[in-house]
């Protein structure tokens, strides 16, 4: 009998967790729809569906990214690490034995010097500063990685949509030496 109420008490604990559960699901659900909770980093967009997509980009993990790390992998090119903390910069793609960095940049964020994108029409001064601020840390994390004798590659978001194979080729050649 004693065993019996014990289960009852578990199920009932279970069951009012997962209601409790839910419960902060659906209300959770409901206040992302009402209203967004802002960073202050940017300044505030005109349309809030704009400030939603603009903080959906992720800094790792990217598209381009798992595309290049596929198709490496698909090719045969093992020993990489990726966003290696011990390197400086953090770069994307790490051969820390070849000393040999890969920084895979979006086209928008970090300028691509191929595809020439234009400037927000909103906010042109805040989109500028970050623009800028984004090259200079991308110079600064290929200069440190450089000083200590690494092997510096960027890979453009373009470049990948356009010739991966030569890209993976050039690395497959890179890494046999």
């Amino acid at each position: 009998m004693k065993v019996y109420t014990t289960l009852r008490i578990n199920k009932t604990i279970f069951k009012d967790a997962y209601c409790l559960i839910m419960a902060n699901a659906a209300s959770n659900k409901i206040k992302k729809n009402k209203e967004y909770l802002r960073d202050g980093r940017a300044p505030i967009p005109k349309n809030e569906n704009t400030s939603r997509v603009m903080s959906a980009n992720k800094a790792k993990g990217t598209k381009p990214e798992i595309i290049l790390k596929k198709v490496l992998r698909e090719a045969g090119i093992k020993g990489y690490r990726l966003n290696w903390k011990k390197a400086p910069g953090r770069p994307d793609i790490a051969f820390p034995g070849k000393k040999m960095a890969i920084f895979v940049n979006g086209c928008f964020w970090h300028r691509c010097p191929y595809c020439n994108y234009k400037l927000p029409k909103t906010n042109t001064s805040f989109w500028s500063e970050k623009f800028s601020k984004n090259i200079s840390r991308d110079k600064k994390k290929a200069a440190d990685l450089e000083k200590l004798d690494w092997q510096v590659f960027i890979i453009w978001e373009c470049e990948i949509k356009k010739d991966l194979e030569t890209i993976v080729e050039k690395f497959k050649n890179i890494l046999r030496k």
